[in-house]
């Protein structure tokens, strides 16, 4: 039971981030242990989970899909989003210096301690790591598309989103932006509760997740070192996106206005600042925290 709460909260700490533009889940996934874990269960849902099923072993279904894990990371990503959409979009309106700032803080730890688990940085894995960041950088410059409620594009906003959420330093809420369907998908549909447009984002993310599990898992288990070099790169150039002076600059479409991009400033010296500077130093700490108490289960 303390393990299933555990992954809840995991669960819940990604689908938080995943909410947010800029923030990617898969980047909680990494920093607190599970990320492969993810991926390996993701992925298990093949031939063989199919027939054990059909042919009612339940049990060695449930231990060869590591379904407990799965249920319990999912419950908690999903309450996670329905609960932190409405929270967030107040935040994003009232205080968005100071959640951004608290989010520059664990995004720029990560690049610290996803980057500590390399273990040896050879010319490869440097060339990774630089193209990792350029990547990620050049997607944070790119203009966003307009808003489409198509069932088709809906479901590849679906495939493209739930590949960014588990690649970490990739935000698929940042790439739901950048497809024009952000507000739509992320803040209208889930408070909303729309069903016709949450239908095909969840085929379509369904697809995607068992689709890219098999490409991720066999790229990590064969190329360890590059692909977490690449990803702590795709880490430190989303930081940028996530800087916490910044202005949205909104466009009008129909009755709706919705962000196109961000217009980035240095902060004026005020108390404003002071907190923000408090709160990224907390957001480093907290990821920091979490390594020590990762570092202990793992002794233990």
């Amino acid at each position: 039971m303390r393990d299933f709460i555990s992954l809840f909260f995991k669960g819940m700490a990604m689908g938080a981030a995943n909410v947010i533009p800029g923030v990617s889940g898969g980047t909680i996934a990494l920093i607190t242990g599970i990320f492969e874990r993810l991926i390996n269960a993701i992925k298990s849902f093949d031939i063989k989970a199919i027939k054990l099923l059909f042919s009612g072993k339940v049990k060695d279904f449930i231990q060869h899909t590591d379904l407990l894990f799965l249920i319990a990371l999912f419950a908690g990503i999903a309450v996670s989003i329905i609960s932190v959409a409405k929270l967030f979009d107040y935040l994003f309106i009232h205080y968005p210096v100071y959640i951004w700032s608290f989010f520059f803080g664990l995004i720029l730890a990560s690049v610290v301690f996803v980057g500590k688990t390399i273990s040896k940085w050879t010319p490869a894995v440097i060339i990774s790591f630089i193209i990792g960041t350029m990547a990620a950088i050049g997607i944070t410059l790119l203009s966003p598309a307009t808003e489409n409620d198509g069932f088709i594009y809906l479901m590849i906003c679906g495939v493209v989103a739930v590949c960014s959420m588990i690649l970490p330093g990739l935000s698929g809420s940042f790439v739901l932006i950048l497809m024009g369907n952000y507000q739509l998908v992320m803040i209208d549909a889930i408070n909303d509760f729309r069903i016709d447009l949450l239908l095909p984002v969840v085929l379509g993310a369904i697809i995607g997740l068992l689709g890219f599990s098999y490409i991720l898992s066999w790229v990590f288990k064969r190329y360890r070192n590059q692909t977490i070099s690449t990803l702590t790169g795709f880490i430190l150039g989303s930081l940028g996106i996530i800087w916490p002076w910044k202005k949205e600059i909104l466009e009008k479409f129909g009755e709706k206005e919705k962000v196109i991009g961000y217009a980035y400033h240095l902060p004026a010296i005020n108390l404003e600042l002071l907190i923000a500077i408090v709160l990224i130093i907390l957001g480093f700490l907290s990821i920091w925290a979490m390594e020590i108490k990762a570092k202990q289960n793992k002794d233990n």
